[in-house]
């Protein structure tokens, strides 16, 4: 199959997924086109069989805001006809599905046809696309789009809660590739490079958005420090970054927080961790907190959306209520206290882990592509 991608070219979780979903569809022999506004965080290597086509968006004075949605649509029409694109996967209702629909009717019309498939990751519903402004624009995209599916129960829940949908939703569960997470139990991780023996690690993984809470990832760390050494690494960037900077140094712990900055070394920090916080307001899907588990990192994350789903409670880690820094750290410190507790904990992430093995999810992508293109063709 020739396979169009579209996805958001950043390090959030919908980037990272369809990203790394369109190489491994390319290693079983598929040809990938990617086509975003910039190339892709996690696409270092352009293979023979994966490609990436920019999406200009030319300045013209009449618009205020440039129409990115008309510059996709019609980049989705070229790049159809040149490569001969069997399927377009689309990542996100809005703007991308919303585009793929219009490359469709203008293919359509020139005797073209595609199925579209249409993955919903969490922000395009339930932020983007329960605005008042949106809605009308989500719900059509949903509706004309040839596949629907979701990273989560949650968040299909949230969808048929939020819009009148038509359109029978499939949940396909985000994945990890596990093999890349061998070297944790290979004892490469050199834990010294960051913190004294005695001390655990703390980890937590972000675009630092007020959705995930870094304030609460910072005041649950002070508790843990004061019952237990302890560092804790921070790693992303975002708007909610210096707020956390600056509570830190009021804190007085300055010294035991680090914070990293973007990093394509997140699996090998992940390595070295002991304990992995994810105190967010909502997650789709709660991705951070599967690359966690896949390392061997216990977690302890908030009870919402599609988090439950992936830490299971009291096995993989603990669920608190959003905004419950003392449970939340109370269970932390329970299962750091004890080296033969926190032992368990972390092998019990990894193996939950290993439900969501990225060769099982892929497989049903690709039947679900094969079965899109022939109900097209009948």
């Amino acid at each position: 199959m020739n396979i169009g991608v579209v996805c958001y070219p950043t390090f959030g979780g919908s980037g990272v997924v369809a990203t790394e979903l369109g190489i491994e569809m390319s290693k079983k022999g598929h040809e990938i086109h990617f086509i975003a506004y910039n190339q892709p965080v996690r696409l270092d290597l352009l293979v023979h069989n994966v490609h990436y086509h920019e999406v200009n968006v030319p300045e013209y004075p009449l618009f205020h805001y440039q129409p990115y949605e008309l510059a996709l649509s019609s980049k989705l029409v070229d790049m159809v006809k040149l490569y001969k694109i069997d399927i377009l996967h689309v990542h996100y209702a809005i703007p991308h599905a919303y585009a793929a629909y219009m490359a469709k009717k203008m293919l359509h019309d020139q005797g073209i046809d595609i199925p579209v498939v249409t993955t919903l990751h969490g922000t395009d519903i339930t932020l983007v696309g329960s605005h008042p402004f949106y809605k009308s624009a989500v719900e059509f995209s949903i509706n004309h789009s040839d596949v629907v599916t979701s990273v989560s129960e949650s968040l299909k829940a949230d969808t048929l809660r939020l819009f009148d949908i038509k359109k029978e939703i499939q949940v396909v569960t985000n994945f990890i590739d596990m093999k890349k997470y061998d070297h944790a139990a290979e004892g490469v991780c050199q834990r010294h490079v960051l913190a004294d023996k005695s001390e655990k690690i703390i980890t937590h993984v972000s675009n630092f958005r007020p959705v995930k809470r870094i304030t609460d990832v910072i005041n649950i760390f002070y508790k843990i420090q004061e019952k237990i050494p302890a560092k804790l690494m921070m790693v992303g960037e975002g708007p909610e970054k210096e707020a956390a900077e600056h509570l830190v140094e009021e804190l007085g712990i300055a010294d035991k927080v680090l914070f990293l900055g973007r990093s394509n070394e997140v699996d090998s920090i992940l390595c070295l961790s002991d304990l992995f916080l994810l105190p967010s307001e909502t997650e789709s899907f709660g991705l951070a907190a599967l690359e966690a588990m896949a390392s061997s990192v216990a977690v302890i994350s908030s009870n919402t959306g599609g988090i439950p789903e992936v830490n299971i409670d009291g096995v993989s880690g603990f669920l608190r209520n959003v905004d419950d820094v003392d449970g939340m750290a109370e269970k932390a410190i329970y299962i750091l206290e004890d080296e033969t507790r926190l032992t368990q904990f972390k092998k019990n992430a990894k193996e939950v882990a290993k439900k969501f093995d990225l060769e099982t999810i892929v497989n049903q992508y690709e039947n679900l592509y094969t079965n899109a293109i022939n109900n097209l063709r009948e």
